[in-house]
């Protein structure tokens, strides 16, 4: 599963509706050849939206694209999606490498998994695995309560 992995530096886009681009944030890249999205908080995120630094936010799986005429480019949606912001996730703590190479001396704004080396796409996937587990604060949308040692929030 191609996975577009990038930085966000504001809440809003997705929102609970789980509509990627729905204040046309990302813009083209939108429209890119991926499966998933997985969004991290940036390093320095904008004002009222630091509690998502080097979080995963967001999370959605099996991409369809629509078209708007209120957008350039087209939105996405997703048949699984979780967004937790600032509830989210350290991506440090979950995947390591995936962190050092978004992170480190070249920092990267997004990264396409099928570029990243075996073990940064594992932890790519196990991201996506807890993502088919867990719920989202914000959506209605519920799937089954995740595992203690991933994500304790989805206990509830």
């Amino acid at each position: 599963m191609n996975t577009l992995v990038y930085k966000r530096t504001h809440k809003g886009d997705p929102d609970g509706s789980g509509i990627f681009g729905i204040h046309d944030c990302m813009g083209q890249i939108r429209g890119w050849n991926f499966d998933a999205v997985i969004g991290v908080g940036s390093k320095s995120p904008d004002r009222d939206s630091e509690e998502i630094a080097r979080r995963i936010t967001w999370v959605g799986i099996n991409a369809s694209r629509e078209t708007r005429p209120e957008h350039a480019h087209p939105v996405v949606k997703f048949k699984r999606f979780v967004l937790r912001d600032g509830d989210g996730p350290y991506l440090k703590d979950h995947a390591p490498r995936l962190f050092r190479h978004m992170f480190g001396d070249k920092q990267r704004r997004f990264v396409m998994s099928r570029s990243l080396s075996p073990a940064m796409q594992r932890e790519v996937e196990d991201i996506l695995k807890w993502t088919r587990i867990c719920r989202s604060k914000k959506s209605r949308r519920r799937v089954l309560p995740g595992p203690p040692s991933f994500c304790p929030r989805c206990r509830k």
